[in-house]
């Protein structure tokens, strides 16, 4: 249930509302807007009927949100929420770029493509220090020491680092290297990760699961706000369906859709959505077209000899193009890169 406050409600009268929602066993959310304040009320208020928070001194209206997901919900948050990240505002009129390799390898390797990626136009690093694989036997990261490589090149070209971490114990570690914090798709639903990551109250970018719908999403990020970590941005990667023509089906119809049902900004990933770096250009364009708030590519120098996902990593110069023709179909949006 959200509560909207009189325009000109005082600062005692919404103090009093929260007050009251909490004497009856709820959690009262603030949502302070340019226009007035909407209170949601958090857990099971389904015996407490509308009316009765409406004879509250300075309340307008009560109203119920139908969907499972409340503070994700535009229904308690009607405008876009901005993610701001040292310097960087993710869900403005700007499209943002993260690029970056899918596995720090080296440090050679890691300051070259970070150096490639912020002359070509991104305005965020991402690089892997833990992955988690299919294979066991695959490489599985530098950990600790892809972290300290990620925190050099962030110090020495002033890019925000986005990394993925894996497990709720990894939470404080991650978050002293980077700056957005990465659920993968495979921890969705580790909800053990998604309480650590929203007490920690570091930006989170939390990916679509691979045969997740949008309401799980949806729901999985309602997790990450409930313990009042707000900055969260949804992704959508790519989902496992019949088709074989490509790593997953690139879901641009999630994009849309989610930006009609949550205020949280939308990054679209097509190195994950197509797996073939000769479809993440057109990927990228389409999402952009779409309204996605920001891309994030995987760039490296050396794909054919890539740790990992060398297969749908671009090079250098085609990530500098794919900059190049999404920027103009973000103009053609009335939006910029």
């Amino acid at each position: 249930m959200i509560i909207v406050m009189k325009h000109h409600a005082t600062a005692d009268e919404i103090a009093g509302v929260v007050a009251h929602i909490e004497s009856l066993g709820f959690q009262a959310h603030l949502s302070s807007g340019e226009e007035r304040t909407i209170i949601g009320v958090i857990g099971d208020e389904r015996p407490i009927e509308p009316e009765h928070f409406e004879l509250l001194p300075g309340v307008e209206r009560a109203v119920r949100i139908l969907h499972p997901f409340k503070l994700a919900s535009r229904d308690f948050h009607p405008d876009d929420s901005v993610v701001k990240i040292n310097g960087v505002s993710v869900g403005t009129q700007q499209v943002i770029v993260m690029a970056g390799p899918c596995s720090v390898e080296s440090r050679e390797q890691l300051m070259e493509t970070a150096a490639a990626v912020k002359e070509a136009g991104a305005h965020v690093l991402r690089g892997g220090a833990y992955k988690p694989r299919t294979s066991p036997y695959a490489f599985q990261g530098l950990g600790l020491k892809g972290l300290e490589l990620l925190r050099e090149a962030r110090d020495e070209l002033h890019l925000p680092v986005i990394t993925e971490v894996m497990s709720p114990q990894d939470v404080t570690l991650v978050a002293q290297y980077a700056d957005i914090l990465q659920i993968g798709a495979r921890n969705m639903q580790n909800f053990a990760l998604l309480h650590a990551v929203g007490e920690i109250q570091k930006p989170v970018m939390l990916k679509r699961g691979l045969m997740a719908t949008i309401e799980e999403l949806l729901m999985a990020a309602e997790y990450i706000l409930s313990h009042g970590n707000t900055r969260v941005m949804l992704c959508e990667r790519g989902i496992r369906t019949f088709e074989t023509a490509t790593r997953n089906t690139f879901d641009i119809n999630a994009i849309p859709v989610l930006k009609s049902l949550t205020h949280l900004p939308i990054i679209a990933d097509p190195s994950h959505g197509t797996g073939k770096w000769e479809l993440g250009t057109p990927s990228a364009r389409a999402a952009v077209a779409a309204g996605a708030d920001g891309l994030i590519v995987e760039v490296h120098g050396d794909p054919a000899h890539a740790l990992s996902d060398g297969a749908q990593s671009l090079k250098p110069d085609k990530f500098a193009a794919m900059v190049a023709e999404a920027r103009r179909v973000a103009q053609a949006v009335g939006r910029t890169i």
